[in-house]
């Protein structure tokens, strides 16, 4: 992959490589290849896996951050976070820890790019360079136009899996239940326990997957967007396109939701895995109306703000101006 990396740099005199993932075919010796030739590396940071060998930080059904900032990652190994193999993970592991201890995360990597602000400091923890670490989020590649949010029900768009709070916000409904109805848009292995509910409450449906734009089309009748997530996720589209049609998000007070989620602003946090939290902040918006007509407005403008294609351009064309600018700077000085 070294020579086949370096041949193609050759042949195609790129100024900038931009690199979103190495495993498992390309390996980091990419990284190489490039310094080598002298071509500035981008890396967009998409998981954890420089921080924990499943990438998630997340294990036995809550975040985990036993292996942040280790120089091997033993109890990822331990408990076979890897595909549940500790052949595996400690193959993964032991690739991480060798880049590290040569030198490939810190030298051969000219920018990171972190897609939140508490993905960025997750990976400060774990040892990665700060000064190169770079925040740029994901974004909408076009506008869908405003809501209404008359429909009248909250909407949960995702996976149905135990990592993504389905039980939480199942349970918030059936216990406690929230002035407004639920519409459940996805699939996945917890769907069984999504049927039980819907057959247990009038207030609770189960639409099953949809396409992106039924999905939109559903956001912008809907009145608020829940988040449940109990892991750090990496950054949930889902928000971003929420915010692009005026669809404040209330969300679980971890990870990426931290620095995605405006408390009070955009939307709400509640205490992740409490479903007596999650049916209060439901109760807040029917009881406070124009704080939440405030709300949607927000939102909008946290799109406008952050997650334009226009505005993701910008970010990006900065970056790779930076990394090639610095590139020349210290070549130069080694000529002099």
């Amino acid at each position: 992959m070294y020579r086949r990396i370096r041949s193609l740099i050759r042949a195609r005199h790129p100024d900038v490589l931009h690199v979103h993932n190495t495993l498992p075919l390309l390996s980091p010796a990419v990284y190489h290849a490039a310094s080598a030739e002298g071509v500035p590396v981008v890396q967009t940071l998409h998981n954890f896996r420089l921080a924990c060998p499943n990438a998630l930080l997340f294990r036995d059904g809550h975040p985990c951050e036993e292996c942040l900032g280790q120089g091997f990652a033993w109890q990822g190994v331990k408990h076979g976070c890897y595909r549940g193999s500790r052949v595996a993970t400690g193959a993964v592991a032991t690739m991480v820890a060798v880049h590290r201890l040569i030198g490939t995360w810190s030298h051969t990597i000219d920018a990171y790019i972190a897609l939140t602000e508490f993905a960025r400091r997750k990976f400060i923890q774990a040892g990665l360079p700060g000064s190169k670490i770079i925040v740029k989020p994901n974004f909408m590649q076009w506008d869908p136009g405003v809501g209404t949010g008359r429909g009248g029900y909250a909407l949960y768009v995702g996976r149905l899996s135990p990592e993504k709070g389905i039980a939480t916000l199942l349970d918030a409904w059936e216990r406690f239940s929230p002035a407004l109805p639920l519409k459940i848009i996805g699939d996945g292995p917890m769907a069984s326990r999504v049927r039980e509910a819907v057959s247990r409450s009038h207030s609770i449906q189960w639409v099953g997957s949809k396409s992106h734009d039924e999905v939109v089309s559903e956001m912008k009748d809907a009145t608020v967007l829940v988040f449940p997530s109990e892991c750090y996720e990496g950054f949930p589209n889902t928000i971003a396109e929420a915010y692009a049609v005026g669809l404040p998000v209330i969300g679980g007070n971890v990870g990426a939701m931290t620095s995605l989620i405006k408390d009070g602003a955009s939307g709400l946090l509640f205490r992740p895995g409490d479903s007596k939290d999650l049916a209060e902040r439901l109760g807040w918006i029917t009881r406070h109306q124009s704080e939440f007509v405030s709300m949607r407005q927000k939102a909008r403008e946290e799109y406008d703000d952050k997650y334009t294609a226009e505005r993701n351009y910008e970010l990006l064309v900065g970056i790779y101006r930076q990394v090639v600018t610095n590139k020349l700077s210290r070549k130069h000085g080694d000529l002099t």
